[in-house]
């Protein structure tokens, strides 16, 4: 028979987690901050068709298992994790955002998304942020190329 005592203890720690799961789960859910200092900062990539076809496989590689091929955040996987992950096609949630405040969220992740600091380079995490714009029609004008030197 249980005692007394190890009844207190069993009561406590089961309280304890059930405290800790809370706390766990209010904290996940709040907004993902970004420094103002990452905000201001200016994605020095330029739109171009090349440049949205590398980022795009760059895209289904390591981001469309989650977000889904047209970022809805109904990749195979969305529903394996809490918090969800974001839709990046709504206009109204993506034109809030600034270049830098996404090229901080991709570089930096947050649980359950990985951070990609060391998996990409700058240079495709730029790229990612200008494709992650398209989806949402929030993309910049892609420019043509430019013209071949003459010969």
């Amino acid at each position: 028979m249980i005692s007394l005592r190890q009844r207190k203890i069993v009561f406590a720690s089961l309280l304890a987690i059930i405290v800790a799961a809370v706390a766990y789960s209010i904290y996940e859910s709040q907004d993902w901050p970004v420094p103002e200092t990452a905000k201001r900062v200016q994605n020095p990539i330029q739109s171009s068709a090349a440049g949205l076809a590398s980022a795009r496989a760059v895209y289904l590689d390591k981001c469309a298992t989650c977000h889904g091929e047209t970022g809805k955040g109904d990749g195979p996987e969305a529903d394996s994790y809490y918090p969800h992950p974001a839709s990046l096609a709504e206009a109204s949630r993506m034109e809030g955002k600034s270049d830098g405040e996404l090229f901080y969220r991709i570089t930096n992740g947050r649980r359950p998304m990985p951070a990609f600091r060391k998996r990409l380079s700058d240079e495709q995490r730029w790229q990612l942020v200008l494709l992650i714009r398209t989806f949402a029609n929030l993309d910049t004008p892609v420019r043509a190329p430019a013209p071949a030197p003459p010969r």
